[in-house]
């Protein structure tokens, strides 16, 4: 069963830091504001926990050798690290201007992706840095996608904010 915590864990940690990543970059690039992004994070931090903690359930369910509670171990521990760690990102945009609550939770996000890896690489007895780069470079394809995304829609479709 620990080992189907730590998988739900490791799943919503990241899955929440590159979705909400991704959401508010794009959401700042095409719109510019404050409440946008904060409903950007609130709908990830809700409706993505809850469709991640669906989808890990089931593809848990599909593996025989998954006990009932391990099953939902993984659900659960899906459902809150993704909750908990997306919340995490509405911290600067409350606090800071929008464009410096985007650089603050780009460097908080990366550096959650990092520990993670980090500690990915050590229980298996790789190459942190390989790991490390791995899922950071994946992370930063994302915020440029979906900074470039955010600047087409606006320049496609404006944006009444």
């Amino acid at each position: 069963m620990k080992t189907s915590a730590i998988k739900g864990f490791c799943f919503g940690l990241t899955s929440g830091t590159i979705t909400t990543l991704g959401m508010i970059v794009g959401l700042n690039s095409g719109t510019g504001s404050r409440a946008v992004v904060l409903g950007g994070i609130l709908s990830i931090a809700i409706a993505d926990s809850f469709s991640d903690a669906l989808g890990i359930h089931v593809s848990e369910e599909s593996d025989r050798n998954k006990s009932h509670r391990e099953v939902w171990a993984s659900t659960f521990s899906t459902f809150f690290s993704k909750l908990i760690f997306a919340s995490t990102f509405m911290i600067p945009v409350l606090i800071f201007d929008l464009s410096q609550a985007i650089i603050i939770s780009i460097a908080w996000g990366l550096i959650i992706l990092g520990i993670l890896s980090y500690g990915i690489a050590r229980s298996q007895k790789t190459n942190p840095l390989m790991v490390i780069g791995e899922h950071i470079s994946i992370a930063i394809l994302v915020i440029i996608l979906t900074h470039y995304t955010g600047h087409f829609i606006y320049n496609t479709f404006g944006f009444e904010g």
